[in-house]
Formats: structure tokens, sequence, C-alpha cells
């Protein structure tokens, strides 16, 4: 009892030293307390069959019934891997890209142009995968699209994109890229402005040329704050962008093969059947999954290098 009390003690005056700090912290804080731990009690939709006439609690209990329909489809394998392996992908290179960003603003990049290669970057995050798709039909629609004109153009043979499963993987990371590298980027970039100049200039008076500044300062400092992101990010590699996913393949059952994952499937599965419970069952198997997957991956990372880790 003494410890909680002393541990909220400290709590207390932590908030009282930097109440500024605090005070900026407090919309954020409100809006998860909102919308992530007030709607906690629903969970119990996932075991019950439920009549809004009843209301959630009201409804019959049902045990793991609901989580049938997922796990007994046929197709489980197929969406569980398509989720997986493309949610890998987009960690890896989004991390990449958004390094390689950083260090171009940070190392090449004249200052007086930062803030406008910032907003040309963040810009595409602000679009809607909506508009993104119209978009990109306009580039690769197999009549009139941009890009197939160009491969004939070229003299090429044209490809009817929208056919064809193979090439969306590839499709996919692109627009993954241009859409959210900028955003990624960002919190990179602070992080190279966070490092003290002075590791920069005793380096330069060595005679360490750019290269090796970036190899033997910028990355090393850098991958603190790759390896947080990388861990928050694997506890989201079961649950897929379903904007994504859903608009910019314009559900097109043709390319299933490589682009269905779990949460077009849910959602195609459970607009016919129109039961409740089963999309809580399909949500809380996403998060029991991804905090599983993000105490694993913060054990590995704590094991090799404590102070990267997470908690």
């Amino acid at each position: 009892m003494r410890k909680n009390g002393s541990a909220l003690a400290r709590i207390v005056k932590e908030i009282k030293v930097n109440w500024e700090l605090s005070l900026l912290a407090l919309p954020g804080l409100l809006i998860v307390f909102v919308f992530a731990y007030i709607p906690m009690p629903g969970i119990i939709l996932a075991f019950k069959r439920f009549s809004s006439i009843k209301g959630i609690f009201g409804s019959p209990w049902v045990g793991f019934y609901n989580f049938k329909f997922l796990f007994m489809s046929d197709t489980i394998a197929r969406i569980t891997v398509n989720t997986v392996v493309m949610n890998l992908l987009f960690i890896l290179t989004s991390a990449i890209f958004a390094i390689v960003l950083a260090l171009l603003l940070f190392e090449v990049a004249k200052p007086s142009l930062i803030k406008v290669y910032q907003t040309i970057m963040i810009f595409p995050n602000f679009l809607s995968w909506v508009v993104v798709s119209f978009m990109f039909y306009t580039i690769m629609s197999s009549q009139f699209g941009m890009l197939n004109m160009l491969l004939k153009a070229l003299g090429l043979n044209t490809v009817d994109w929208y056919s064809s499963p193979q090439y969306w993987p590839f499709i996919l990371i692109v627009t993954n890229l241009w859409k959210g590298g900028g955003v990624g980027c960002l919190l990179y970039f602070a992080t190279l402005m966070g490092i003290d100049m002075e590791l920069f200039e005793a380096a330069r008076i060595d005679g360490a040329t750019k290269l090796q500044m970036i190899r033997y300062i910028s990355l090393p400092l850098l991958i603190p704050m790759a390896t947080i992101l990388i861990i928050m990010n694997i506890g989201n590699i079961i649950r897929a962008d379903f904007g994504m996913f859903y608009n910019l393949t314009m559900n097109i059952p043709a390319l299933y093969s490589t682009t269905d994952v779990i949460d077009t499937f849910v959602f195609r599965a459970l607009r016919s059947l129109g039961d409740q419970g089963m999309a809580a069952a399909a949500g809380l198997y996403q998060s029991v999954v991804g905090f599983i997957l993000i105490v694993a991956a913060n054990s590995a990372v704590k094991k090799i290098n404590p102070e990267n880790s997470l908690f």
C-alpha cells in the first residue's frame, strides 16, 4: 500500500513540476480514454448473440460461436498470409524510406526549403483512400489510363492492371510509401535535429566525410526511434488498412489472391450477415494477437539492447 502511495505521490509531483507538458498532453489522453478505454466493456459482444432490443449486456451468451465464421472459413489461411506479409513489407519499406528521406532533408536540403519539402511530402497523407483510388484508376485504367498510354507510345504491350493480381503487392507498397512516407520522415527528422551538433563538428575536424558521419553518428542515433516505431507497428501486423485494400483495389474479386486481407474479408462477410457479434470477435482476435506480438517483439529487443525497448 505504501509503495502504491509513494508511486502516486511521484506522479503528482512530476505533473506539478512539468504542468505545461501535462496540459499539452491532456487532449491526447482524453481522446485515448474516451475512444479506447470507455468502449472496453463492449468486448463481451464478441461472446454474445447481439440483439438490438436486449442490448449488449442483455443479449444471450454464445461462447466462442462468433469466432467460428473467421476460423472455419476456407480462405482464412490466404487472408492471414496476405495480411501479415503485406504489413511486414509495409513496416520494412516505410522505415527505410522514412529514414532515407530524413537524412536527405538533414544533410542535403537547403534550410530555407525544408518546410516546402515537408509540406509536399505530408500532403498525400491528408487525401482519403477514396480520392487516391480514383487518382490511381486514371493512371492504371486498362483503356484510358496514362500508364498504358505510355506503354503504347513506347511500343510495349499494355497491362490490364485490375485483372493482374501479381502486380498489386508492389503497387500497394509504392502507394503506401507515397501516402505515408512524409509523416514517418518527420519523426526521424526531429530525432536528427535533436542530435548535438558538436558531434558532427568533431567528426568534420577529424576528416570524416558525409557518408561516414551518417554511418557512425546519424544512423546509430536513429536506431532507438526506429526500433520503437517498428515495435508499435508490429502490434498492427494482423490489422490491415481497410481503406487502402478495399478502395484502391476497387474490391475486384480478380485481385483477391494477393490483396484480400482479414479486414476486407470480414467486411464483405458481415455486410451480408449483419452480425455485430462476429465483427466484434474479429476485432478482438486482431487486438489480442497484436498485443501478444508487441510484448514478444519488445522482449526480444530488450534482450538484445534494453535501452531500445519500448517498455
